[in-house]
């Protein structure tokens, strides 16, 4: 049974699961057990086939993730293992599923809490949400993705004037600039990422999974005809048209009716 001081709290609500970083008294600050936690966590949502989207959140009303836990960093409680390094900081930024996730931003997000939120498919984010890569001015580095993800999300200028200055994005900024999805009312923010969650849960599993690889793994191939990218895209077309879902969707289409997707 979870406790309401476990680091990390994990949640199941039909097709949808809540991971929430759940140290509000030090703003969601990283440290060891959180890393595990939130990593075994998503472990549990990507093999259970009933789970169809994750949702990642903060506790509290004042941070998403502060980024690392510096009390803890100083003494030697955040040396990486080889455990930890496998699916990166936090236990999630390196930590691919084949199933959508959703970061609902629900106040500040710097540094590793921002480079957390880059990780996910979508970001909702609460209207008092701010994100910024802050480490240039402590002496550190954005390497949990921040370098690699904001630039490929944002416009480079935009992104650069964030990493060399450590200037924070409001949530207004970042819709701005497409960082994040939707901005919504803070007391709103759960029930508007679950919604987008719902939505996806109505398509096809077998289309999302299908189409997630092909975006991420086709993001640096050329699309010169003929060349890897086509290939990936035909590989993958061709599971989607071969499985159950495809025939149902076309029956249901048919049949004027909401599909019953295979779980």
């Amino acid at each position: 049974m979870a406790s309401p001081e476990d680091p990390v709290l994990f949640e199941k609500t039909g097709k949808i699961a809540i991971l929430t970083l759940n140290r509000p008294r030090v703003m969601n600050a990283v440290d060891r057990p959180m890393w595990l936690g939130a990593a075994q966590a998503i472990e549990a949502f990507a093999h259970d086939p009933r789970l169809r989207v994750l949702i990642i959140t903060g506790a509290g009303d004042r941070s998403f993730c502060a980024g690392s836990d510096l009390k803890a960093k100083a003494a030697g409680e955040l040396d990486v293992t080889e455990e930890m390094n496998r699916w990166g900081y936090a236990g999630i930024v390196r930590h691919f599923v084949d199933k959508p996730v959703i970061a609902a931003v629900n106040g500040f997000a710097l540094g590793g809490g921002t480079e957390i939120a880059l990780s996910c498919d979508l970001i909702v984010a609460s209207e008092h949400a701010t994100f910024g890569l802050p480490e240039a001015r402590h002496g550190l580095l954005g390497g949990a993705g921040g370098l690699l993800r904001l630039p490929r999300q944002i416009p480079l200028k935009v992104a650069m004037n964030c990493i060399l200055t450590g200037e924070s994005l409001s949530a207004a900024e970042a819709l701005r600039w497409g960082l994040v999805n939707k901005v919504v009312p803070h007391a709103q923010l759960l029930t508007a990422a679950t919604d987008m969650a719902m939505k996806i849960c109505e398509a096809s599993p077998v289309s999302i999974s299908a189409s997630k690889e092909v975006v991420y793994r086709g993001l640096d191939l050329s699309l010169d005809f003929p060349g890897d990218a086509w290939a990936l895209n035909d590989r993958y077309v061709d599971v989607v048209q071969a499985s159950d879902d495809a025939r149902e969707g076309m029956r249901s289409f048919l049949e004027k009716r909401p599909p019953v997707w295979k779980e």
